[in-house]
């Protein structure tokens, strides 16, 4: 087993033996049976890849200057020259300033063509921290405790792929 795999196994044993099933300190139910208690589940957002990425872009206002340019934290862009002295919306991934969707009024203009790029990031964009140590050992290991009962229950459940129909009893001989 490689370490990826081992850590999704211990992940997916504390998902479903830790956090589905005990009370949640706000809501006093388990996630579980809240979920499953709600209305049936409608499409989303995370059922179009297109609409995930949109709500994730950053936004902000600039005007258009007359060589139809517009600047963004240091960087330089070139813009529809339709677009001279109108207010504009610049969309954006934090972390890659050199795509730059451009709307006017609610609707699209495409890219801005980036020309002087000194930034690749906003500089509010934090970057993941580095690992942190790990803490130290306790003698009890919790994960491997949750897969151990998470094997348990999946060993409970009846696996009816498995079960051959030849075996099962006849109707007609049964008294």
């Amino acid at each position: 087993m490689t370490h990826g795999s081992v850590r999704r196994s211990l992940f997916a044993a504390w998902l479903h033996e830790g956090y589905h099933r005990r009370a949640h300190s706000e809501t006093g139910e388990a996630p579980l049976a809240r979920y499953t208690a709600s209305a049936p589940r409608r499409a989303d957002a995370g059922d179009d890849p297109e609409l995930l990425r949109e709500a994730f872009l950053w936004q902000e206002l600039r005007s258009v200057s007359k060589t139809a340019t517009v600047s963004l934290h240091g960087n330089r862009y070139e813009v529809d020259a339709a677009l001279v002295g109108c207010r504009v919306e610049l969309l954006y991934d934090p972390f890659d300033l050199e795509r730059i969707e451009v709307r006017y009024e609610g609707r699209p203009f495409g890219l801005a063509v980036p020309h002087l790029i000194g930034r690749h990031a906003h500089p509010q964009a934090a970057r993941e921290p580095a690992e942190p140590a790990p803490a130290p050992k306790t003698g009890v290991d919790y994960l491997r405790l949750l897969e151990a009962e998470h094997e348990r229950s999946l060993a409970r459940r009846i696996a009816y792929r498995e079960l051959d129909p030849s075996s099962a009893p006849d109707p007609k001989e049964t008294p």
